[in-house]
């Protein structure tokens, strides 16, 4: 296996008074030109927005969008005219295409909202915007992989413009999880939170991998944790 580690404390950081922000490849006004992204990922965010703030409308265009929210509940408005709430366990696509606008506010007036937010690079420029949710319960995730983006929308999961599968898992501690790699892909994995061994590796909350020419991957976890696995041309 040949892999490379991106700390956590080593992602871009971003701080105002209602939000907090760490970027893993560069993003708005962090900027690093050896890490731009990984294949066709693009951008994973981790963010947390205050009580009662948020982003107002927005343009997005040619990019796949996927938001994965932890904690509290994030409010979506578009100008597909979609309106929804997304909480912990619930999934959003959104093919921006030829050009979308869109909100993302925090409707507590007391919690905070922590979510992810992921970009990845459409297979072709000027497909017509789309939105999906869907709910992945914890169940569907425990101590296996949960496929629940894809090309093809494959085991129900939610469909993008690009070849390219997202994988979630919740592990109890000790608890060791492998998977099966093909030698003509890539791989990103993001601890979404907990700490995990990779490959005789200790790895914790936010640390993200890049991983190629490997087999097989095994995944033991130290703790209770959260993964996302992208799987990429």
């Amino acid at each position: 296996m040949t892999f490379l580690i991106r700390k956590s404390e080593e992602r871009g950081q971003n701080q105002i008074d209602w939000l907090k922000s760490y970027h893993t490849f560069s993003f708005a006004n962090y900027y690093d030109p050896n890490q731009m992204g990984f294949h066709h990922l693009r951008v994973i965010n981790e963010d947390w927005i205050a009580p009662s703030k948020g982003f107002g409308m927005h343009p997005h265009r040619d990019m796949e969008i996927i938001t994965y929210v932890l904690d509290g509940a994030l409010e979506h408005k578009d100008s597909m005219g979609n309106q929804s709430t997304i909480k912990p366990g619930e999934v959003q696509v959104m093919s921006a295409g030829t050009g979308v606008l869109h909100s993302e506010y925090n409707p507590s007036s007391t919690e905070s909202v922590h979510l992810l937010q992921i970009w990845i690079l459409a297979d072709r420029n000027g497909v017509t915007p789309r939105y999906d949710q869907r709910v992945f319960s914890d169940e569907e995730k425990h101590n296996r992989w949960r496929l629940i983006v894809s090309k093809n929308g494959e085991q129900g999961s939610l469909w993008i413009h690009q070849n390219a599968n997202i994988y979630a898992t919740i592990l109890d501690p000790g608890v060791k999880l492998t998977y099966p790699f093909k030698p003509d892909r890539r791989a990103w994995l993001h601890v979404v939170k907990g700490e995990i061994i990779l490959d005789g590796q200790s790895l914790k909350t936010g640390d993200g991998v890049a991983i190629a020419r490997s087999e097989t991957m095994e995944f033991q976890a130290n703790t209770e944790a959260e993964l996302l696995l992208f799987d990429l041309m």
